[in-house]
């Protein structure tokens, strides 16, 4: 297991658009020291579409010095072409990372034995752990349990952040293969230990981690009742989806609550006012105060 709680890190950019590795070796610190086990760096939270392969590869290493001994560090290397995914991997591997994350393959909507073949392939060029995932919400494909179950026969393929509400799907996941299974909602994260789920690859765990994870842990130890008040307490922050696409929500809260993460790369662009305080409404609902512009 990579840890029950593990955060998508965001992707940290200066005034004129370049990485900024600094910011992003603080910021994944400052993760593993409020709850989270380990981080998952260029995924979709990391705006990982705009990232070139150089700044991952980068992105990366920073990652593995920061953290080697401390947590968990999970490379985003799928895209829609395997070839190029294989590549990412390739790379990851060498840099040292403890795991690689694999989206669906994207836009080009393969059936579901070229989403086996497509892991089976990126599997050859790794001995990491793999993690599947399955977020049809934004991939369009779903990666049917049948799917799931054929994939958990790879040696490599380890565990799936399941982005999916299906909770039959889920109880499917951990029925039916010996695959950990992750939410990637972070709604998701306790009607998934429910089902037997490990946890949560999780965004809103940047700014409330040390409560998700005491849910984690209250639910672990027999305390469903305390876990349930604090998923309740946290419903404002998990409605952010609602205020805008992520990453737009969490990355605002972060430059709010005083973290340097700068903008956005274009398609993504910042937050309205009317969002902005929509984000600070939400942030003072479950006790952290954003201060207020004069």
């Amino acid at each position: 297991m990579l840890g029950e709680l593990l955060t998508a890190i965001v992707t940290p950019f200066r005034a004129d658009g370049s990485v900024d590795l600094d910011a992003f070796r603080a910021l994944a610190s400052y993760l593993v020291e409020h709850g989270s086990d380990g981080i998952v760096v260029a995924g979709t939270t990391g705006e990982s579409p705009t990232l070139s392969d150089d700044e991952k590869l980068a992105l990366f290493e920073v990652a593995v010095d920061e953290l080697r001994g401390r947590a968990t560090v999970v490379a985003g290397t799928g895209t829609y072409d395997t070839a190029h995914s294989v590549h990412l991997t390739e790379q990851a591997h060498e840099v040292g990372v403890d795991g690689i994350l694999v989206v669906t393959p994207y836009y080009n909507k393969p059936p579901q034995r070229g989403i086996v073949a497509h892991f089976r392939a990126i599997a050859e060029a790794t001995d990491k752990p793999i993690v599947v995932y399955n977020i049809p919400g934004r991939v369009v494909v779903n990666i049917e349990p049948e799917t799931i179950a054929e994939l958990a026969e790879i040696p490599s393929v380890r565990a799936v952040k399941q982005a999916h509400d299906d909770l039959e799907q889920a109880r499917r996941i951990v029925a039916e293969t010996d695959l950990d299974l992750y939410a990637g909602d972070d709604n998701l994260v306790l009607p998934f230990l429910k089902l037997g789920g490990v946890g949560g690859i999780c965004v809103r765990s940047h700014i409330a981690g040390e409560r998700m994870k005491e849910m984690i842990r209250l639910y672990r130890a027999g305390d469903a009742e305390g876990a349930q008040h604090i998923n309740e307490e946290l419903i404002p922050i998990f409605d952010f989806d609602r205020v805008a696409v992520n990453p737009i929500p969490v990355k605002t809260a972060l430059a709010m609550l005083g973290h340097e993460v700068g903008g956005f790369r274009l398609p993504l662009v910042d937050a309205t006012d009317a969002e902005r305080d929509a984000i600070r409404e939400a942030l003072a609902r479950v006790g952290l105060r954003a201060p207020t512009p004069a």
